[in-house]
């Protein structure tokens, strides 16, 4: 069946009319969508004028990484009208430079209001570097707390490229300049170069342990080869001060520090960029599914996964702990 010229005409109207008003519906509830993320996101800065006497909690989660915002998010709950921190710690750890960075940043912190640490799951490597910001730290007796140690990573796949007849030249400037690169055996002189890297930063570790829970000697190298341990193994340890939970917290916080127990405990967030917020992404992608418009839904749905590779992307010393594969 033939279709007239003005029949034509009419359905290529309708269908940009169609377009135009489904693009506007999602501008619209994207919209409401980014209000109600500002206001789940901005929680934290908030509160630096809020009046009222309250107890902040801030949650570390997750691999750490290198942080200007929760630095600066840090900053302001030192200005704040908050009567005291409670920090809970679930992590594996990260890179050095990060979790020096968040020590640096949690002991100013302490030194403006009274602190105290939760471990929920894990505090492990740079995750206890973060633990030991404050004087007490409370852990679950199945918590896991530990692995003091530093660890440089890196593939090498030589004897791959040779299987697949692959060879990479280079020249440079001096022999342990970009070594060990996985691109050829490691020589002795690199491995000494990175191994001498890893005993410094060890080092400095250790010296944190000694300062923060006053371990030396003996005591500090049954910690210090790397083990996890459980809450309760940690507080025979001197790792931890004492096996509990977010209420053993606040009962410290009451008897050594006079915070009154009664005191509400309110979230305060170290991050408030609407990309981190998942559902966001989540949500947004649903709804350009639902109209139609498929290209900016798999746009939405990626960005997520993109921040989370990003994240991934380690690069440095690192400490951190991860349980070795099962066989």
């Amino acid at each position: 069946m033939s279709l007239d010229a003005d029949t034509i005409v009419d359905r290529r109207r309708l269908r940009r009319k169609l377009t135009f008003w489904r693009v506007v519906t999602v501008a619209l509830l994207l919209a409401i969508i980014g209000a109600g993320a500002l206001l789940v996101s901005g929680r934290g800065a908030g509160w630096t004028s809020r009046p009222g006497n309250y107890i902040a909690r801030i949650k570390v989660q997750g691999v750490i990484r290198g942080d200007t915002e929760r630095v600066e998010a840090l900053e302001r709950l030192g200005k704040s009208n908050a009567r005291a921190v409670i920090l809970h710690v679930d992590s594996p750890g990260g890179t050095t430079a990060g979790s020096e960075q968040l020590l640096t940043a949690l002991r100013k912190l302490a030194a403006q209001k009274p602190m105290v640490v939760v471990v929920d799951g894990l505090a492990a490597s740079g995750g206890y570097i973060t633990a030991m910001s404050a004087d007490h730290i409370v852990a679950q007796s199945t918590s896991l707390v530990g692995s003091i140690g530093v660890i440089f990573q890196y593939p090498n796949v030589t004897e791959l490229l040779k299987t697949v007849g692959v060879k990479v030249e280079e020249i440079k400037s001096s022999p342990l300049k970009a070594a060990p690169n996985g691109f050829e055996p490691t020589s002795a002189e690199a491995r000494a170069a990175i191994e001498a890297i890893v005993r410094d930063s060890y080092a400095w570790f250790r010296g944190i342990v000694t300062e923060r829970r006053k371990l030396e000697g003996s005591a500090l190298d049954t910690v210090a080869d790397g083990r996890v341990f459980t809450g309760r193994q940690a507080v025979e340890l001197k790792l931890v001060d004492q096996v509990g939970d977010e209420s053993t917290a606040i009962e410290w916080l009451a008897k050594a520090r006079n915070i009154d127990p009664k005191t509400p405990v309110r979230d305060w967030q170290l991050r408030d960029r609407l990309g981190d917020l998942s559902f966001l992404h989540l949500g947004a992608s649903a709804l350009l599914e639902s109209v139609g418009l498929h290209a900016l839904a798999q746009y939405f749905a990626g960005t997520g996964t993109l921040q989370a590779i990003e994240r991934m992307n380690l690069d440095g010393l690192l400490a951190l702990w991860h349980p070795p594969a099962a066989n």
